[in-house]
């Protein structure tokens, strides 16, 4: 079998240092992929002492012990390597960073998990890890008067996350604790599919700590309502905007803000729209099913009046991001795209007397409760929402149970 890397002590005379001296590197190849890259070292040698140490046949002997801990480092480093399958130069580097403990540490893996979201893209998600590791770090650091570094996942156990649950419960929500001990969980679990640390040290789970989560209550407009804000005259050009975007989403089967932003012409088949929702894309790798949503006259006339007259394929249909962006700016323009709607249609509610804390996602909601009051079945809901498990589903009209059972019952006697 071929072997997948090549790996040699290498004197970097690229840079010099200011005692005269040049780092010495790993020069790491991968013959898959035919890519090199040089990895530092704590080394550093003149040219005469590097031809001294590591190039002579026979190092003199106050040259020996150097030629030693060389030495040791490569076969370290290919022993490592081989363990790698397939060997990428990126694992490779992964693994090389690893001090004797680091894969014990939660910072560790807090970090390497937050710099993986970032590089693919997810950088809403990477901001809720980082907040979910900036207040372990403060409860360690305040309240533990630990340095956070120290943190071993042998130190959180059940009366560990008991007492985080109780500094926290004065100035956090139910829901915002919750958050923060899910990304911790996810963490741990991080931790053990790695094989760093043992399964038996997971404190979550039946007859363990159980995260706290608050019953969320679902917005939604009734149809009177829905009804009532349709026929609204807005009041300025940037509530008739939001309207016009906020009922493109409940039209669109409750499609969300971000995904209309990422709709492009390619996504368009006649009276259909079909795409990936941006939020399984990533965590669904595989059996991703595309979204199809049927074009009422509504949303049609919406794409006509706001759609960049530029049709090709490639261009998005609306103007909030654009390729030329970077990730980090698509995500900043999408937030404030978000939050410009949710302020308009704000005060276009309270106008006409309706529920003032309304938001995009109501639509969302709106579009779920008015379709199964109108008979439409929990299977169709999962497909058209994009949920990949039927108990994400049934989970979501969890808030609206008392208010269907209120409009079944007055309608009971109606034979």
């Amino acid at each position: 079998m071929k072997k997948e890397f090549s790996i040699s002590i290498y004197l970097d005379k690229r840079s010099i240092k200011k005692d005269g001296k040049y780092p010495v590197k790993l020069r790491v190849y991968c013959t898959r992929s035919k890519r090199q890259k040089l990895l530092s070292t704590k080394f550093a040698f003149t040219i005469e002492e590097f031809e001294a140490v590591w190039l002579s046949p026979k190092p003199r002997k106050e040259n020996k012990d150097l030629r030693l801990r060389l030495q040791g480092l490569e076969n370290m480093s290919n022993k490592k390597a081989a363990s790698i399958s397939p060997f990428s130069i990126e694992q490779f580097e992964k693994e090389m960073n690893y001090k004797p403990d680091s894969g014990q540490k939660v910072y560790f893996h807090y970090k390497d998990y937050i710099e993986f979201l970032i590089k693919n893209d997810r950088l809403k998600t990477g901001k809720s890890y980082k907040y979910s590791e900036d207040k372990v770090k403060q409860f360690v650091e305040t309240h533990k008067n630990r340095n956070y570094l120290e943190l071993s996942f042998s130190d959180i156990d059940i009366h560990w996350l008991n007492e985080f649950e109780m500094y926290y419960s004065k100035s956090l929500s139910i829901s915002s604790i919750g958050i923060v001990l899910r990304s911790l969980k996810a963490i741990f679990n991080k931790a053990i599919s790695e094989n760093k640390i043992d399964e038996k040290k997971y404190p979550f789970g039946n007859r363990k700590y159980k995260t706290p989560s608050a019953k969320g209550v679902k917005k939604s407009l009734n149809s009177k309502q829905l009804k009532t804000l349709f026929e609204a005259k807005p009041k300025s050009p940037q509530q008739e905007k939001a309207k016009d975007f906020w009922f493109l989403s409940y039209s669109m089967s409750g499609i969300n803000i971000k995904d209309i932003a990422m709709l492009k012409y390619e996504n368009m088949d006649g009276d259909t729209i079909k795409f990936y929702r941006a939020k399984t894309k990533f965590s669904s790798r595989t059996n991703l099913e595309k979204i199809t949503v049927y074009l009422n006259y509504f949303s049609k006339s919406i794409i006509k009046k706001y759609g960049l007259s530029n049709q090709n394929h490639e261009n998005y249909i609306f103007d909030i991001i654009s390729e030329s962006m970077s990730s980090d700016e698509k995500m900043r323009k999408i937030e404030n795209f978000t939050r410009f709607i949710n302020q308009h249609i704000k005060k276009l509610s309270q106008s006409i007397g309706l529920p003032e804390d309304i938001s995009s996602y109501w639509a969302r909601h709106s579009f779920a409760t008015t379709s199964i009051r109108k008979g439409a079945s929990m299977e169709l809901m999962q497909e058209s929402l994009g949920h990949k498990n039927i108990k994400t589903t049934q989970a979501y009209f969890d808030g609206f149970e008392d208010e269907t059972r209120k409009e079944l019952a007055s309608k009971l006697m109606d034979f």
